[in-house]
């Protein structure tokens, strides 16, 4: 390896074993849907966290103390669907991660983008040379048909869309072992199963991506594959609410470029019984949904400017709400996704707008949004072992807040600092991006 050389400075990486910290005096919202527990201490050591005790356990000590009486603490936020590099944009992507890391998200779940680009700031942000949440991606497998998409140009530049290894394009010929294990060098941690694939080639894709280890993410409808037969071929998570109301179509679903129209009718008197069922086999199954469920409330609501397009993100929105609620009133695992983010003057990252989405329009209590910001989240990516929730032996990932985001969820923008990996973050360190340099 020849000669060690020093690194440049890293100063948001995690402080080292030993240096131990005491939150005293905070009401925890632990990210596991239960109470919140008042008078609640959180000792940290190091990057993790050592114990989580009522006050009154946490004799004199020597370590260092921090004075929360009067704050609430949530867990590290996570957002569930982000896309940070497509097109690849360096100085654009770390201003997002780092109003991200500020606005009390500690983790993002990036569904496919240029990797190349991705894992770069995934190591950065992992070891702190720049201030973000922890980066946990898939690379992309779709039918050939999909690769004319703009947008796999812009992620695979100097390469050919559809043959690199973080962008597949997927027949009945290929290799799927090998497919695999070349996603599974690009760092990522899943497939992400995305459009233009029969259900036997959903269900042969998860099968293989499990067998060596990594997830499969895939979106609620893979045209012609349908969300019923997306949930059956086994995949870890499904995305977009909207999506699954293709199940039960009227018209044959062919590929992704010719969608039917969603059939409002069918969901505006009650359940949908087709939704029903397939509910109650992701229940079953573990199948996590990621709703994505805000995102036609604010991200596609800024871009219609006519009535007719006002009017169709109006129905959306409305369809997202419906069943996204349906799911969880089946019991089904909802996690946070965003799949936008604000503009870059905007104080507050989108997590924060669709966890709002999540109590106010579909009705999910509050200390279950915050569930599924946190442990939901990290069980969309497999990290739920070492983060999501505060707890002993978990990641020292959390937020301070001054106000009760149990009272009102916009209450996340009171935000006084952020802790991840035991580095600490003030919210009075930040600046909006300025959108004219």
């Amino acid at each position: 390896m020849g000669h060690e050389v020093l690194g440049a400075p890293t100063p948001w990486a995690a402080p080292a074993a030993g240096a131990v910290v005491v939150y005293r005096g905070a009401t925890v919202i632990d990210g596991t849907g239960g109470p919140a527990r008042k008078a609640t201490s959180i000792v940290t050591d190091g990057a993790n966290i050592r114990a989580v005790v009522p006050d009154a356990e946490i004799a004199d000590t020597t370590a260092t103390v921090v004075d929360l009486t009067g704050r609430f603490v949530v867990p590290g936020l996570i957002d569930s669907h982000q896309h940070i590099a497509t097109p690849p944009d360096r100085p654009t992507a770390e201003a997002v991660l780092r109003r991200q890391v500020y606005g009390g998200v500690t983790a993002i779940r990036d569904m496919a983008d240029d990797l190349r680009q991705v894992a770069e700031l995934a190591r950065a942000a992992l070891v702190g040379e720049i201030p973000g949440p922890d980066i946990h991606y898939a690379a992309l497998m779709a039918g050939p048909s999909f690769f004319d998409d703009p947008r796999t140009r812009q992620v695979s530049q100097g390469g050919t869309p559809g043959a690199v290894p973080w962008m597949q394009a997927i027949t009945d010929e290929t290799d799927l072992p090998l497919a695999v294990a070349m996603a599974r060098g690009t760092g990522a941690r899943a497939v992400k199963i995305y459009a233009d694939l029969t259900a036997d080639t959903v269900a042969a894709l998860t099968a293989e991506a499990h067998r060596q280890g990594l997830a499969a993410w895939a979106h609620g409808t893979v045209y012609p594959a349908s969300p019923g037969e997306v949930v059956d071929a086994g995949v870890d998570t499904v995305s977009h609410a909207t999506a699954l109301a293709q199940e039960g179509a009227r018209r044959p679903l062919t590929t992704y470029k010719d969608k039917p129209p969603f059939e409002y009718d069918r969901f505006a008197d009650g359940d949908d019984p087709h939704l029903q069922a397939l509910f109650e086999r992701m229940l079953g199954q573990g199948t996590i949904l990621d709703a994505t469920a805000g995102m036609w409330a604010h991200y596609f609501a800024a871009e219609a400017t006519d009535p007719e397009s006002q009017a169709r993100v109006r129905a959306n929105s409305l369809l997202a709400a419906r069943i996204t609620t349906h799911a969880y009133r089946v019991g089904v695992p909802v996690s946070a996704g965003s799949d936008y983010e604000t503009a870059p003057e905007h104080p507050f990252p989108a997590l924060h707008d669709e966890m709002v989405f999540l109590a106010r329009d579909c009705g999910i209590p509050a200390v279950q949004v915050i569930r599924s910001a946190t442990l939901v989240g990290a069980m969309s990516m497999g990290a739920q072992d070492f983060m999501g929730t505060v707890e002993e032996g978990k990641l020292a990932n959390f937020a301070v807040l001054s106000a009760n985001p149990l009272d009102d969820m916009t209450h996340l923008a009171s935000i006084e600092f952020v802790v991840k990996r035991g580095c600490r973050y003030d919210r009075s360190d930040y600046q909006p991006a300025d959108p004219g340099r």
